[in-house]
């Protein structure tokens, strides 16, 4: 195979496995990258490192994929698939079809910390990615209000911009934690001093609002009253 073939990659058959020196696969390629990612992050993977991880050469991953983008985005259609196990929405309502697919996205990134920065970026056009999306699409456009393709598309959007909003903001506050070296707790005693300096001078009454008044619950009751919010807004008063 030419590394300037312009067939895509979910498109492209990879080579014929052969038993020396290691038999390969794309799927025992991804599944040591993502074990890395998992235990030491993005930068750990490397086509060199997850061939010596396998057994063999780096020369030989080229036989599977030309580039490290095209094992990220193999990588990212592993974990979409995850998503689809979990997020089964085939039944209940169209809320609870949603609520479903959401909190499988929430939970792959927070099982895969790395997922969460690779989101966002170039559009996901793997079979599972596209699975996953038919699926949220389906799900959002059970909402009776909705009328109209242009209509289940747009609010799909929504939902999916606030799932990602929401993961992004509770991976920030775990990387923190985890580059301080501390636990969460003693993280949040020791940025607490500033906050509280910062109320202080008066100029965040709002901020100062949240801190003293808002029930602080676990962040999956935040993420699930979030969405609900969400949900209440595409269905429209009194519906459901």
């Amino acid at each position: 195979m030419s590394k300037n073939d312009p067939t895509l990659l979910w498109e492209r058959p990879e080579p014929q496995p052969r038993p020396a020196p290691v038999a390969l696969s794309r799927e025992s390629i991804v599944r040591v990258a993502i074990e890395r990612a998992d235990a030491e992050g993005l930068a750990a993977v490397t086509l060199r490192s997850v061939a010596g991880a396998l057994g063999a050469g780096p020369m030989r991953l080229y036989g599977y994929l030309k580039t490290k983008d095209e094992l990220l985005a193999l990588m990212v259609d592993a974990v979409y698939s995850e998503m689809l196990t979990e997020g089964d929405a085939a039944a209940g309502s169209w809320r609870a079809q949603v609520t479903a697919l959401a909190q499988a996205m929430r939970q792959a990134a927070l099982r895969h910390p790395w997922f969460v920065a690779l989101l966002g970026g170039r559009p996901h056009q793997g079979p599972n990615a596209l699975a996953f999306l038919e699926a949220m699409l389906a799900a959002v456009g059970n909402a009776p209000q909705l009328e109209g393709i242009d209509a289940i598309f747009q609010a799909t959007k929504l939902v999916n911009a606030y799932i990602l909003g929401t993961v992004r903001d509770e991976a920030a506050e775990a990387i923190a934690v985890q580059e301080s070296g501390l636990t969460k707790a003693e993280w949040q005693s020791a940025s607490w001093p500033y906050l509280e300096r910062m109320i202080a001078t008066g100029r965040f009454p709002m901020i100062a609002k949240v801190v003293r008044d808002v029930d602080h619950l676990s962040p999956e009751i935040v993420f699930i009253r979030g969405l609900d919010c969400v949900l209440n807004g595409i269905a429209g008063p009194g519906v459901g």
